[in-house]
């Protein structure tokens, strides 16, 4: 059962430390987003990637649309991955809807984290106003999952530049968009809207592992007002804005990242 759910996600573990950490990549990304930070890490740590169901080079055959429509399937993922490796006392870093994914995880077993690492995460993407701002209308995520569905490589040329938000390197937004193309059409469009459909603000007062939120300035996909109710609503939490544009920071700014991450653990 382990060796098939490393094969499943695509398990990768290297570094000579003792204590895992484990890097959880966001929606229309896979493992390979990883590979200028984790460098930072190997030196000191157990390093742990993996490519949730659906992505990357996972095992497509295991996708299953019920599991994966809601993002419980995704955090059974990293449950089953850390029952596999026999994890405990884990730093889980997440970026985008992995940082949630990662806190439902620990919710559910809280023995196998230590410390959550979320990178511009979002408790929930739609707007309740005046109470929450989200950043998007309902009608904006409609219009995107239209666009996926009418033309795939069409909304990822569109999107991948506006997220990344760095204009004067586009090789990151054409990576992004590559990245972006290579997924599954179908189940691309499911995991949007399961991503920008979710809703965790109910949960977090169940987290109790201490956790960083990494706050992107000038973030399309999780503004900083998100930052601040997350930071607000989930105890043992610390929140460091980032000089860092855009969503994708440990694309762009990876000695950043990585240098804000150590500290956090080093002070924790």
């Amino acid at each position: 059962m382990a060796t098939n759910i490393i094969a499943r996600n695509n398990v990768k573990v290297f570094g000579k430390g003792e204590q895992p950490i484990v890097f959880a990549h966001g929606f229309g990304c896979d493992q390979e987003m990883w590979r200028y930070v984790t460098p930072e890490f190997e030196e000191n740590y157990r390093v742990i990637l993996f490519d949730y169901v659906g992505s990357g080079e996972s095992s497509l055959n295991d996708y299953d649309p019920v599991r994966y429509g809601h993002l419980n399937g995704y955090a059974q993922d990293v449950l089953e991955i850390a029952e596999a490796l026999e994890l405990r006392n884990a730093i889980f870093v997440g970026h985008s809807v992995s940082g949630m994914i990662g806190m439902l995880a620990s919710i559910v077993n809280s023995d196998y984290f230590d410390h959550l690492i979320m990178l511009g995460p979002s408790p929930c993407y739609l707007n309740e106003l005046p109470e929450y701002y989200g950043g998007f209308d309902r009608k904006d995520i409609q219009e995107l999952l239209t666009m996926m569905e009418m033309n795939f490589t069409g909304w990822a040329s569109y999107l991948a530049p506006i997220v990344m938000n760095n204009p004067e390197r586009m090789e990151l937004s054409d990576e992004l968009e590559q990245s972006f193309c290579s997924r599954d059409p179908v189940i691309a469009r499911q995991f949007a809207e399961v991503t920008f459909y979710s809703d965790c603000r109910r949960e977090l007062n169940k987290a109790s592992v201490p956790s960083l939120i990494l706050q992107c300035s000038d973030d399309s996909i999780a503004p900083k007002e998100v930052g601040d109710y997350l930071h607000e609503h989930l105890k043992n939490s610390t929140l460091q804005l980032m000089q860092a544009k855009g969503h994708y920071p440990h694309l762009s700014h990876p000695e950043e990242t990585s240098q804000l991450i150590k500290e956090y653990l080093t002070s924790a």
